[in-house]
């Protein structure tokens, strides 16, 4: 798993700062989440392969977070994509990208599945699950977890031969945690299952803007990496209200709140040059905290 900052500014891009995406890489596929303009330039510079793009999420349409999917989407064409790209956003996103296709007269060479999505599971794949849930913007707003499945442990076979459990269903239950009866005699999953390379699957959170609200805690609880969204600092606190928008120390707050392990702050206001004032900031009030340049990789 890989995760790459690729851009941190909030309504426009600036000399040092494209505007705000995220490209989160798991078994060889890239998740894009926001696809503003600059982006795929963005992602050339990362190494993130446009090609391998499973999926796009994005989390509402004001201007700064869509305007990069045209030019995204035609460059796969170009390229002679034979990939379906999956695209994910809020209730209207269907027929976004249909007037994107008409304004650009690109032609459909490959397949383009579009989901609305407002709250719960967005997508399940073999080894995660995208979950998304609402934010309280000005307009519809997302924000998205990404989780890898836990790993439960390793399934010893010869074990389950051994104890008479027949190869089959009752296998795949046993993985799961659920016992099992063959001919009258009860199994537990610990007789077969190894649980010492066991682990808990890795969460990252993504928050775009929104006003600061326990509303959308339960599903960005014990992140490993929460992307929040930080467009103003204390001092502009008024003019976060107005425009519904976080300070770098509410984001942290939501940090604290709800057990994420690191905070990154982006979406930063192009009024602040500096970064270690949004970082000195957000640790008043939480401790483990990274405001990245573009292009930053951040440790997982």
């Amino acid at each position: 798993m890989r995760l790459i900052i690729l851009g941190t500014s909030c309504s426009n891009p600036t000399v040092e700062r494209n505007l705000t995406a995220t490209a989160l890489q798991f078994e060889g596929n890239w998740f894009l989440f926001d696809c503003p303009e600059g982006t795929q330039r963005q992602m050339m510079k990362a190494n993130v392969s446009y090609m391998r793009v499973h999926s796009i999420f994005i989390s509402h349409f004001h201007a700064d977070h869509v305007l990069g999917l045209p030019g995204l989407i035609a460059t796969m064409a170009m390229h002679d994509r034979d990939l379906p790209l999956h695209i994910f956003g809020p209730k209207g996103i269907k027929e976004e990208i249909d007037k994107i296709m008409n304004l650009a007269l690109m032609k459909r060479n490959f397949e383009i599945r579009v989901k609305e999505v407002n709250k719960g599971l967005a997508l399940k794949g073999e080894k995660f699950s995208v979950e998304a849930f609402p934010l309280k913007h000005g307009i519809k707003c997302l924000g998205f977890a990404f989780k890898e499945d836990d790993k439960l442990g390793t399934f010893q076979r010869q074990k389950a031969l051994d104890l008479g459990i027949p190869e089959g269903p009752l296998w795949s239950k046993l993985q799961n945690g659920k016992d099992v009866t063959v001919k009258g005699k009860k199994f537990k999953p610990g007789q077969v299952m190894d649980y010492t390379d066991g682990r808990k699957g890795k969460k990252i959170s993504i928050v775009m803007d929104t006003l600061p609200s326990d509303t959308y805690f339960d599903p960005i609880l014990e992140s490993d990496v929460l992307i929040h969204e930080a467009a103003f600092l204390e001092k502009h606190i008024t003019r976060a209200k107005e425009t519904k928008h976080c300070t770098a120390k509410q984001a942290a707050w939501v940090a604290d709140q709800t057990g994420a392990k690191k905070l990154v702050i982006v979406h930063i206001s192009p009024r602040y040059k500096r970064n270690k004032d949004v970082e000195n900031e957000a640790r008043m009030e939480f401790g483990n905290v990274v405001v990245p340049n573009d292009l930053e990789e951040i440790e997982i």
